[in-house]
């Protein structure tokens, strides 16, 4: 199989069948940060060739994960990338920080009609560099969580994209709303129809890290090498063994009167939680059910650097006692129709198991995390 542009465009990091992310981010034992925008720019509007289309075969995966810069080196990698376009391509990357920006992503195959910034199929190679310098500064270092699990995400795509030109990793967008800067506020907006990554800054600390939607059609593949791979195999595994950990009464109180075909608080969804929590409350689970929970949290939340991911985490903790569990459909995951819920003060993840849209035959899973209070910084009001 081609695993086209997404090694060139994310610089090929990618872990091959990643399972169950670690349980308690430890930012003391992270990868050392690489120099964000380190690669040479191109002057701006120069000559560097395009980089190649998302149809195009490219190198099989490395393994790198994400960098766990600071905000400071966030910026610092924005910058670089910026000063590798031309004034249009800027136009297009530099926006407003705005309601309609910021929710402007999707799960669908809708390219510029549901999203703004830059497509990364339209950047040279050595603007895709940057481009990757970024994401990778911005995001986890977990193997198959955060950059890692970005990068498995795209180079899905381009396995669909071998079936359907509409996907492809080319097909994503990637954009600034408002200046980077260590002062102000500003979000990183990067995604495309099975990746949407909102991350918000404010006077130089991460306010936000939701919404954050992951999906992977097909759930798992294995390329021409032998490699398997499944991007989203640590967040299917936390939640099921989050379920399999509950006895016959407490999965009948989990388990949702109505079946759910779908994330309920995807795209468009913005603020929608419903008044009411259903299923069952971890608080009446033992301490180590509790952990099964907040193991299962943990995938989720590692999507942003290792810092803020270990923070989040720990707030998360101390709500667990009023925090609910919930599900439809089957405990294994494994069929169209199940699904998962964990529905806190503050956390919001679903997990659900859908068939294929290009390739019927396989499974689709789609997931959203978003945070009661603090999506998109907490920046916007939707009631």
């Amino acid at each position: 199989m081609a695993l086209a542009a997404a090694t060139t465009l994310l610089g090929g990091a990618m872990y091959a069948n990643a399972n169950a992310a670690s349980v308690t981010p430890d930012p003391s034992t992270s990868a050392s940060p690489t120099t964000p925008g380190s690669t040479s720019p191109t002057t701006p509007g120069g000559s560097t060739s395009p980089s190649t289309p998302a149809s195009a075969t490219a190198p099989a995966p490395t393994g790198t994960a994400g960098t766990g810069s600071s905000v400071s080196d966030v910026v610092d990698a924005a910058d670089a990338f910026l000063k590798t376009l031309d004034d249009d391509q800027q136009a297009s990357v530099l926006l407003d920080f705005t309601q309609a920006n910021a929710t402007a992503w999707s799960n669908e195959a809708c390219g510029a009609d549901c999203r703004v910034g830059i497509e990364l199929s339209t950047l040279s190679d050595t603007q895709l560099a940057a481009a990757k310098a970024v994401v990778e500064a911005a995001t986890g270092t977990g193997t198959g969580t955060g950059y890692d699990q970005i990068s498995q995400i795209l180079a899905a795509d381009d396995v669909l994209g071998e079936t359907d030109s509409s996907y492809g990793s080319g097909n994503y967008y990637l954009a600034f709303l408002g200046t980077p800067s260590t002062s102000g506020t500003w979000q990183l907006h990067f995604g495309g129809d099975q990746l949407a990554v909102n991350l918000t800054y404010k006077d130089g600390e991460v306010v936000g890290t939701t919404p954050y939607f992951a999906g992977v059609e097909p759930a798992t593949w294995t390329d021409d090498d032998g490699t398997t791979y499944a991007p989203l195999s640590g967040m299917h595994d936390g939640v099921e063994s989050m379920l399999e950990g509950l006895s016959d009464d407490e999965l009948s109180e989990a388990k949702l009167s109505d079946s759910t075909t779908d994330v309920v608080l995807g795209p468009d969804e913005d603020g929608d939680f419903p008044d009411t929590k259903e299923g069952l409350a971890v608080s009446e689970l033992t301490d180590d059910q509790q952990q099964l929970v907040l193991d299962a949290i943990t995938p989720w939340v590692e999507a942003a650097d290792d810092t803020t991911a270990a923070s989040t985490l720990s707030t998360y903790k101390s709500e667990l006692d009023d925090t609910y569990i919930s599900y439809s459909g089957t405990t294994a995951l494994d069929t169209a129709g199940d699904y998962v819920r964990i529905d806190g003060p503050g956390v919001w993840i679903e997990f659900s198991v859908k068939d294929g849209v290009v390739d019927t035959s396989q499974l689709d899973y789609s997931s959203v995390y978003r945070d009661h209070d603090t999506d998109y910084g907490g920046e916007f009001s939707f009631s």
